[in-house]
């Protein structure tokens, strides 16, 4: 096909060889194959990351691979929306609608973690507990606004990288705040398996404690039918709610805020989002980081991650006092404080808890608080200190 002035296009919208040679044969691969690929090597690696207990695989395996294929110069690009042929300059990134189900699946599954049964493990200790976690957002935000001194990154984009919790979530809704998602993802991609690794070597080094891998028994085939219903009612009447009042990121939060309200009415019963549904939304968001990448933005987040290992070094260090304070304040012991507070991790914070005969409930509870407090209240945090950062 040519157009008015005779220069030949192609028919998946790429500029053809101007050198004479033939075109790499994975160059000429048209959307859905690429598309096709995306996904086929996000499987592959999801197995390969699962085998070493990763948490949310499936988002790091998207963004690690959707990333790589951008540099490539084989990621799949959305269709235009003009009947002009596609055009490289095209920003490559996941249909809107695909995006707004991915991140109401990830809201509903965070937000069906507030079990009853669970959260009444903090008992009397409530107020201690909420105090810490206000406490742990304010270590972040205060953590991601320095991020956001680096010459590479803003504010915004440093708070939200460096949120103690919720991995999944913030870089779902880094876009919609207007950060940079790309940024968000490589480090919170880094802070997560810092975080889960320390807590076995802080609980056998310190408190001698050994741990466990705890094996989660997976919902019924009647709960999971159950969670899909909850999914379509929480995404199909959350997001439009959400858009009235203009909520913050609204794909994300407010079906979260539904999920979590209908969890602790009871209202969810046993609902339960399938594993498959999660699988596919993390991948979607970590395609959606991933395809946004181009060798000039690898290099800028290359120069910004030393200085996030530090701060999320120092975030641990201050979660870990603030663990302190948990225990003077309610009498729990000082191992199941330091669990209660490490900011992140919760499967490896459950396993250790387990094997070292602590009070489980307590701890697990303070973790699904703490992941559900950031990801409410991060939004608005990270908006106030952009704001506040002088110009």
């Amino acid at each position: 096909m040519s157009d008015a002035e005779g220069t030949e296009i192609r028919a998946d919208g790429a500029a053809p060889s101007t050198d004479g040679a033939r075109p790499r044969p994975l160059a000429t691969l048209d959307r859905v194959s690429r598309w096709f690929l995306l996904a086929a090597l996000t499987v592959g690696v999801s197995i390969l990351l699962d085998l070493i207990d990763v948490d949310a695989a499936p988002l790091f395996a998207g963004l690690l691979v959707a990333a790589l294929l951008a540099i490539a110069g084989l990621a799949p690009r959305p269709r235009p929306n003009t009947s002009t042929a596609p055009s490289s300059s095209d920003p490559p990134m996941v249909p809107r609608a695909a995006m707004l189900a991915a991140q109401g699946t990830v809201g509903v599954y965070i937000g069906t973690m507030a079990d009853p049964t669970t959260v009444s493990g903090l008992g009397s200790a409530w107020l201690p507990v909420l105090v810490v976690g206000l406490c742990t957002l304010a270590l972040s935000v205060a953590g991601g606004a320095l991020l956001g001194l680096h010459r590479d990154v803003d504010t915004l984009t440093g708070s939200l990288a460096l949120v103690a919790g919720g991995a999944s979530g913030l870089v779902a809704l880094t876009r919609d705040l207007g950060g940079d998602e790309r940024v968000v993802a490589v480090v919170q991609s880094v802070r997560v398996p810092l975080v889960t690794s320390t807590i076995p070597l802080v609980a056998s080094l310190v408190f001698h404690a050994s741990s466990s891998k705890v094996e989660v028994a997976g919902p019924s085939w009647t709960a999971q039918a159950a969670g899909v219903l909850l999914l379509a009612v929480c995404i199909g009447v959350g997001y439009p709610l959400g858009r009235l009042i203009h909520l913050p990121a609204a794909g994300l939060l407010a079906p979260m805020a539904l999920a979590t309200a209908a969890e602790l009415t009871g209202i969810a019963g046993d609902a339960a989002v399938p594993s498959v549904l999660l699988a596919i939304a993390y991948a979607a968001i970590g395609w959606q980081a991933g395809l946004g990448f181009t060798l000039p933005r690898l290099r800028a987040i290359g120069r910004i991650l030393p200085a996030a290992i530090v701060l999320i070094l120092a975030i641990g260090v201050g979660c870990a006092l603030l663990g302190v304070l948990l225990s003077w304040w309610t009498g729990e012991s000082m191992f199941d404080c330091y669990l209660a507070t490490t900011p992140g991790g919760i499967y490896a914070v459950l396993a250790a808890a387990t094997a070292a005969g602590s009070n489980v409930a307590f701890v697990v509870a303070a973790q699904i608080l703490r992941v559900l407090l950031m990801l409410f209240v991060a939004p608005f945090a990270a908006r106030a200190a952009a704001r506040r950062r002088p110009s």
